[in-house]
């Protein structure tokens, strides 16, 4: 598709509608049961393609269990959808090199995913040794599968804003150094230092970029009193890292690209005396996203961002369908129902200047 062809009309920097190749979601966490079948509608109506997270409870570690969840995830879809998942694999420490293979032979995963043990949702079978899975690493790098990578310190004595500086630091340096030719994903990056990091190893590393973290900062979280519905790990940053974000995915670069990471759960367990990590963005995440790039007079890179960067990197053909975006306010449901309870929508219930006009397969 030409740049011309992107703008349906151009008045300067910001048009009233703009069409691009259908985009890709490449963080989505779309649980199972109820609230599979209660969420999933929300990101196939936006996205084309997404890479499924696999901290399920009890985790994705088998090729058939890959399998039996891409199932109920079909099953799940609405009538007429053509959405497809993309399936990862939990690491573990007892991961088998021949068993992540065989997955990805036969086009079963798309890539791995390494939790370090502890750092998120459903994250306590995930790898307690990073050097200790070199020979699953080596086999990625030989068979040129993605090593997708939630990048946060667990280590206890690390402040919660640091660990994601930590990890770089401490764990994912010396990881690319090991493996000089795995291709990495850096998970929902969130500080500049991060993002300095995968431009000074692109093309082969790379980042997703949540459209959470492109809008809200630390202080969110406590403004007019505590907001756990914006609480997600790794958790917003500064304000600095928030500028960084937005700069970094309005650039045009293609070592950056979508992953929503929407992860939803239901209202109790985010109002909560211990309340869990995670915001629901599966309704908004287009909306969001294309008015940053709109606030940034970036629009003539929107395209690449959510339609060809993550493609490209992992090694698919973009889609061939487009999707319409309109400058028209709109508001959506502030929350969606699961069950006999609810999950909060992320910027659900206020007016979004930009809205989803048409879909073309």
């Amino acid at each position: 598709m030409s740049v011309d062809a992107l703008f349906d009309a151009v008045p300067a920097m910001h048009p009233e509608r703009i069409v691009i190749r259908r985009p890709d979601d490449w963080h989505v966490h779309l649980r199972d049961g109820e609230m599979l079948r209660a969420v999933l509608p929300y990101t196939a109506a936006q996205f084309a393609r997404g890479i499924i997270m696999p901290n399920l409870v009890p985790p994705v570690t088998t090729v058939e269990a890959a399998e039996v969840y891409r199932a109920r995830i079909l099953a799940a879809l609405p009538p007429g959808s053509d959405f497809r998942p993309l399936m990862t694999c939990y690491l573990t420490d007892a991961a088998d090199p021949g068993e992540i293979e065989r997955g990805h032979a036969e086009g079963v995963w798309l890539a791995a995913k390494l939790y370090p043990a502890g750092a998120t949702t459903n994250a306590h079978h995930g790898v307690t040794d990073i050097p200790g899975l070199a020979p699953v690493l080596e086999r990625m790098e030989r068979i040129g599968m993605p090593l997708l990578v939630h990048g946060e310190s667990t280590d206890p004595s690390v402040d919660v804003f640091d660990r994601e500086r930590v990890f770089m630091d401490e764990s994912l340096r010396p990881l690319l150094a090991r493996h000089p030719g795995l291709k990495v994903v850096v998970e929902h990056a969130t500080t500049a230092e991060t993002l300095d990091l995968v431009r000074a190893h692109a093309p082969r590393v790379a980042a997703t970029i949540t459209p959470h973290h492109l809008v809200i900062n630390r202080t969110s979280l406590f403004q007019g009193g505590l907001r756990p519905h914006l609480y997600c790990l790794p958790v917003a940053k500064r304000e600095r890292h928030r500028l960084a974000l937005r700069k970094a995915a309005t650039s045009g670069e293609a070592c950056f690209f979508i992953g929503t990471d929407t992860a939803p759960h239901v209202r109790e367990a985010k109002e909560a005396s211990c309340g869990c990590a995670g915001v629901f963005v599966g309704a908004t995440a287009l909306q969001t996203y294309v008015q940053v790039f709109d606030e940034e007079g970036a629009l003539w890179n929107f395209e690449a961002f959510a339609s060809l960067n993550g493609a490209r990197f992992h090694g698919l053909d973009p889609n061939s369908g487009t999707i319409a975006l309109e400058r028209r306010t709109s508001v959506l449901a502030a929350s969606v129902e699961v069950s006999d309870t609810s999950v909060a929508v992320f910027r659900g219930g206020e007016p979004l200047p930009w809205t989803i006009a048409e879909v073309e397969p």
